[in-house]
């Protein structure tokens, strides 16, 4: 009966359906960019960055100097591999920074020493253009993103020049051969590069026990907050001077905060991927708050159109109501036939809503539209893309539709409370 309802007022109720067709895609294509944006944030930052956990740290040969090095790291990496057995893998990543400069341009760039044959995640996510990934195993070679190339104007074979200041205060320099030129991988990739891990300690005149971090990639990397409590204790009761938690990226530290500390030596610093992007996570929290905002404005809107319909409806169908009473159907279940058809509405537009979305946001995946590079700050992506999560989407149908149900309790109590009399005499 609820359906039959439903298709005798065919212009009405698709008005509605169509209401909460639109606020759904919104929601799904708003949600399923902001997806996106954090997908390609972790994506770019766990493979250029940082790892899911970080043990770092910084030296200070003066009080007033510092330098992002954990000096005898094998032995921080057997007590990380004996506190965390269940790691995936730990990447022993050099950290600096340097001034690239070919025959015809200069740029600076944040400088990663690695280890290609020791990283399994490294080749899942960069993807050479030209060269080869192995060759970054050899001496004095740097992989560079397309970007970077291009206003370097160089190509695989071609000779660079690094400048670095070491932690001494002196200026180094190296010559490297570029072996990779690699695709851009979201913003973070305009300005980080990987030289082989050995040229990076000769470019910063490091002994071979000496490194910049290490980065543990978890098979669970929701668990990343509880494994970083649980190294800085491992490291501090090894004998290990350990920062207190600080939820910021190591080069504000590194420029900011560790200088102005009395202290000189080694000490260690265990963050996780959040602390490193902690400003990026920001940002991704008012996407989602905007998102949240407007859903909530056009529900609004949609939910005073529910009520005005529904109350429109009960005034037209009132001598129905009135003849469903007479014949023996209780207040009860008149209720629930009007929350069953609200339902099947809101099922129906919603479910159309979220596969409108699906469609639209497959096909700009599939067509991958490029963003302007003043946009890519915003949405950390060189090409747009919506990340369709299924359980996210079955989600958000079902909160409009439960909010759509909602909206029609008002009405259809107003509705089971008509007298069978009045309602059959009741003149519409």
């Amino acid at each position: 009966m609820a359906s039959r309802n439903l298709t005798r007022h065919a212009r009405r109720n698709l008005f509605l359906a169509g209401a909460l067709a639109t606020v759904t895609s919104l929601l799904v294509l708003l949600a399923s960019l902001t997806a996106g944006i954090e997908h390609a944030m972790m994506e770019s930052a766990t493979t250029l960055l940082t790892g899911h956990v970080n043990v770092g740290g910084f030296f200070k040969v003066t009080s007033g100097s510092a330098a992002p090095l954990v000096s005898e790291y094998p032995r921080v990496l057997a007590a990380v591999r004996g506190a965390v057995p269940d790691v995936d893998y730990i990447a022993v990543r050099g950290r600096g920074w340097a001034k690239a400069v070919s025959e015809t341009a200069s740029m600076d760039l944040i400088i990663g020493g690695v280890d290609v044959t020791q990283e399994p995640g490294f080749a899942k996510v960069i993807v050479p253009l030209e060269g080869r990934l192995a060759d970054l195993a050899q001496p004095g070679t740097v992989l560079l993103f397309q970007g970077q190339a291009e206003r370097l104007q160089v190509r695989v074979g071609d000779v660079l020049t690094l400048s670095a200041p070491t932690a001494r205060g002196v200026n180094n320099t190296a010559d490297v051969r570029v072996a990779v030129v690699a695709r851009n991988v979201g913003l973070l990739s305009a300005f980080s590069a990987f030289i082989q891990g050995d040229s990076l300690r000769q470019l910063y005149g490091l002994a071979s026990s000496t490194t910049g971090a290490l980065q543990l990639y978890l098979r669970r990397p929701e668990e990343a907050k509880a494994i970083a409590a649980r190294l800085r204790a491992t490291l501090s009761g090894a004998g290990w001077r350990v920062m207190d938690p600080d939820p910021q990226p190591y080069w504000i530290k590194l420029m900011q905060k560790v200088p102005s500390e009395d202290w000189t030596g080694q000490k260690l610093d265990v963050t996780t991927w959040e602390d490193e992007m902690g400003q990026f996570r920001q940002f991704i929290f008012g996407v989602r708050a905007l998102t949240w905002l407007l859903v909530v404005v056009l529900m609004a809107v949609v939910i005073i159109g529910i009520l005005n319909t529904l109350l429109i409806a009960i005034r037209e169908r009132t001598r129905e109501i009135g003849t469903l009473r007479a014949i023996g159907m209780q207040r009860r279940k008149v209720l629930w036939l009007f929350v069953l058809e609200t339902l099947l509405l809101g099922l129906a537009g919603t479910g159309a809503g979220a596969l409108l979305a699906a469609g639209v946001a497959g096909l700009v995946n599939l067509v991958g539209i490029a963003i302007p590079e003043s946009m890519q700050i915003f949405v950390m992506q060189e090409r747009l893309r919506f990340l369709l999560e299924p359980g996210a989407i079955a989600v958000h149908v079902a909160i409009l539709t439960g909010v759509t149900v909602l909206a029609s309790l008002l009405p259809a109590f107003r509705a089971a409370r008509l007298r069978p009399v009045t309602a059959m005499h009741h003149i519409g």
